[in-house]
């Protein structure tokens, strides 16, 4: 029977370690916390969206190496795989997935009642901070000198987003120890912060619509949905999805750009005629009938009008710029919240590192990775605790072989 001791007791770790007991090893997880599967309590709001049924190799950031993961345990798989534990899911829009209880706890509970029926050891509120390996095996040391030895190891310890969750990147550290590249972190699914005399104005403001990333003048990703302004910057659903290029680009000291569309439903010819329509309103007037009150103050110091001026008194020029400000509004961004507020980390052990089919480190033999600890990461929307599931079965599945 092979020992195997998984650090980290989050979604990946105890996956891995419910996989590697049914297959017949004797499994210890050693968490930090006073408790297992703390992250996944804070996913979709605390719904957890604990997977999506769309997800592809394609939405990640490495996908030939997410398929051959994949390809062992999809989300189709997923959904079994949970079913099996009891949990009925419910598919919303864009394939988000959640428990029908729509509560987090539902699947925290579920797997660690697994843990529990399978009888596998939990180690609570222990640190690793090292490993080495040893002929038959790996040492494992934590904070206060005490030291572990198993067979076949699987690091599980997350990244450093919601450090207040326990992760605060220690396995990168066991990574290395262990001879591994860890490429450049940063937050990844998180707000963006811009520099724009507006924001102090638009704080507040919400609306759906289309955004785009924009990087030497070129439109490099969009995406539609809530948009919200914040006295820092922008946040909602498109701006997650677009920040982790975002965050990458200005890691390379890029200059980029969130070019927002204030109307989504009407192009600018549209809107000219729209506006030529309303000639004997004011300005400000015509477009609170197409913007927000805070944007239309917004888009008139932007295109020097007065809010009193009447339509009628513009000219085709200045007619032509409020359509073009109402439909591509550029805002420079500056940067992104930390890893408190980021939904993952991106940026890892080196895929280069590690076999894709089995999830063993090609560096040390009987070494396993699982989750977020990985540079892999996916778009918002159960795209990474699906990723987290997948490689955690991977792992702890040819880790007993």
């Amino acid at each position: 029977m092979k020992k195997i001791i998984v650090v980290g007791g989050g979604a990946s770790g105890l996956v891995a370690a419910i996989i590697a007991k049914r297959h017949g090893a004797d499994v210890t997880i050693i968490e930090r916390n006073a408790r297992l599967g703390k992250k996944i309590l804070a996913t979709g709001n605390g719904r957890c969206n604990f997977t999506n049924v769309d997800a592809l190799p394609i939405h990640y950031n490495n996908p030939a190496f997410v398929k051959s993961v994949f390809d062992s345990f999809s989300p189709s798989e997923t959904l079994l795989f949970f079913k099996s534990l009891g949990i009925t899911p419910k598919i919303e829009d864009l394939g988000k997935t959640y428990p029908l209880s729509e509560q987090a706890s539902s699947i925290t509970d579920v797997l660690i009642y697994e843990i529990k029926r399978l009888g596998i050891e939990v180690i609570y509120e222990k640190v690793i901070l090292s490993a080495h390996k040893e002929t038959q095996g790996f040492v494992l040391y934590d904070q206060q000198g005490e030291t572990y030895h198993c067979d076949r190891l699987i690091v599980a310890t997350g990244g450093l987003a919601l450090p207040q969750s326990g992760s605060d990147g220690t396995g990168y550290q066991i990574a290395k120890d262990l001879g591994h590249e860890i490429t450049p972190l940063f937050p990844a699914l998180v707000k963006l912060k811009l520099d724009s005399p507006y924001l102090k104005v638009l704080d507040g403001v919400k609306f759906p619509g289309f955004v785009s990333l924009i990087h030497q003048n070129q439109i490099i990703q969009t995406e539609f949905g809530d948009i919200l302004f914040t006295k820092y910057g922008i946040s909602g659903p498109t701006i997650l999805q677009l920040s982790r290029k975002a965050n990458a680009l200005l890691q390379d000291h890029q200059t980029i750009y969130v070019d927002v569309k204030l109307v989504s439903e009407l192009n600018p010819t549209d809107i000219e005629e729209r506006l030529m329509d309303l000639k004997n309103l004011p300005v400000e007037l015509a477009l609170l009938g197409l913007i927000n009150r805070k944007l239309v103050s917004v888009v008139l110091k932007e295109a020097r009008l007065m809010a009193d001026v009447t339509i009628e008194q513009l000219n085709p020029m200045q007619i032509k710029r409020l359509a073009q400000l109402l439909t591509s509004m550029k805002f420079k961004v500056t940067g992104s919240k930390g890893y408190e507020e980021a939904q993952v980390t991106a940026g890892g052990v080196n895929v280069n590192d590690i076999q894709p089919k089995t999830l063993e480190s090609k560096k040390s033999k009987g070494l396993y990775f699982a989750g977020e600890i990985i540079d892999i990461d996916g778009l918002c929307g159960g795209y990474n605790l699906q990723w987290a599931w997948s490689s955690g079965y991977v792992a702890g599945l040819h880790a007993t072989q």
